[in-house]
């Protein structure tokens, strides 16, 4: 057989492990090494396995992976995740809809130190879902809010999903968390839209007879956060003034939550434990999903696939904007069935020399992928904020999809923006110190 039909069966193979379970990293390592051996020999299919794990856990730039987990971790620990919706809940509160609006400003404070979708749909789910249920908010508006707010861990930096991205395409990791900056802030502010509109169309879905806040209470409740606040600036101010890189970025904001933890005397051995255990199962599949991906993209190589495409592609007389419509379309039934890191190992390798064929920004479309895997983390069968906004509520996964639905809308808004104003990704990595 040619390579390129051993590629193409490769694929299906791939796509099958994954239908019956097998864990993503595992399906990757496996089919890039038999179809490495296939091609060429067993003899360089097991030195590429070697130096495909090996270089991920050794990889010193890698580092920056479990400090951003850890950060997440840390501010848990120590209240701060609490304690930024309790902010956001005293100030937003006296809008229609402001505890959902509130819900939607933790969720972005508690993005700008976590890093993960998930961890942030579940933490601020934790603390958000009794509220809104005690003040009679409609199930619909409350765990969608929770869900798409969720969503923005992805975007919002210091996020793991640039990370991940900048690591398979060797892009500047600094650049890549600079630029979701400006399309975070416009998403946040869109969501916030969908749940004013709401309210104004379904007044019954949140009441508004909450006690206000007090500039005192107001006051009290940013003074008790403001160590989030600084970190924030702390890390991203750093890597945007060129005084870190993003490893010794995540470091610095590691360290400094330890010593906040330590100083609100919140750090007990168990909880420690916790922390770091949780932060070594993340870290470890995301090296797992990584290490598999180099040697299925390896094998991709060997299969002319991925360039083939490309030429092929840049070659069809049709717009370039059309090739990446469907290239988006894709991601978005890809969300239905798989998570978004998962996402990226597999289609980077394939869409990426595509991309930079068309002749579109690699900073650029790193965003525009994001907010794509971003959609389908809320898109049915299986949006992973879903599951967990559905377990952590104890509601059906029909209520939180139906609920999370109309935030579906300000994704798509905001990619089409981008696409049609690509400096309002660009500016700031054009303008950063390195």
């Amino acid at each position: 057989m040619d390579p390129q039909t051993i590629g193409f069966i490769g694929i299906g193979v791939l796509f099958l492990l994954l239908f019956i379970g097998m864990p993503i990293g595992f399906s990757l390592a496996f089919v890039g090494f038999w179809g490495i051996a296939f091609i060429t020999d067993i003899s360089v299919a097991l030195p590429t396995l070697v130096r495909s794990f090996n270089g991920t856990f050794t990889t010193y730039s890698f580092t920056v992976i479990p400090l951003f987990v850890i950060m997440g971790e840390l501010a848990t620990v120590s209240g701060l995740s609490q304690g930024i919706y309790t902010l956001a809940d005293k100030w937003l509160r006296r809008l229609p809809g402001g505890l959902a609006i509130a819900t939607l400003g933790g969720c972005a404070g508690f993005a700008a130190i976590c890093g993960s979708s998930v961890a942030t749909a579940a933490t601020i789910g934790r603390v958000a879902l009794p509220e809104m249920r005690k003040y009679g908010y409609d199930n619909y508006l409350a765990t969608g809010s929770v869900a798409a707010g969720g969503t923005l861990g992805f975007l919002i930096p210091p996020s793991i999903g640039f990370v991940v991205y900048g690591i398979l395409t060797e892009q500047s990791i600094g650049k890549l968390l600079v630029s979701g900056i400006l399309p975070g802030g416009i998403l946040v502010a869109a969501f916030v839209t969908i749940v004013v509109v709401w309210v104004m169309i379904r007044p019954e879905a949140a009441p508004r007879n909450l006690e206000q806040a007090g500039m005192g209470e107001k006051l009290k409740a940013l003074r008790d956060v403001w160590e989030l606040i600084l970190v924030f600036f702390l890390v991203m101010g750093g890597i945007y003034f060129g005084l870190f890189t993003p490893t010794e970025a995540g470091a610095v904001g590691a360290f400094f939550l330890f010593v906040v933890t330590l100083l609100r005397k919140k750090l007990t051995w168990p909880l420690l434990v916790e922390a770091l255990a949780a932060t070594v199962r993340v870290s470890v599949m995301i090296f797992m999903i990584l290490a598999g991906a180099y040697v299925f993209t390896y094998f991709m190589a060997l299969t002319m696939i991925p360039m083939n495409l490309s030429v092929w592609l840049s070659a069809m007389v049709v717009s370039r904007y059309l090739i990446l419509a469907v290239i988006l379309a894709g991601y978005l039934v890809l969300g239905c069935f798989l998570d978004a890191t998962s996402m990226m190992v597999l289609t980077l390798p394939v869409i990426f020399p595509t991309i930079l064929k068309l002749g579109f920004d690699p900073i650029w479309f790193g965003v525009i992928s994001v907010l794509m895997m971003e959609a389908g983390l809320i898109t049915p069968p299986l949006g992973l904020n879903i599951f967990v906004i559905a377990g952590v509520a104890d509601e059906s996964m029909e209520t939180v999809f139906k609920g999370a639905f109309f935030f579906l809308l300000p994704i798509f808004f905001v990619v089409v923006l981008v696409t049609l104003y690509p400096g309002i990704v660009l500016f700031l990595p054009q303008i950063m110190g390195r």
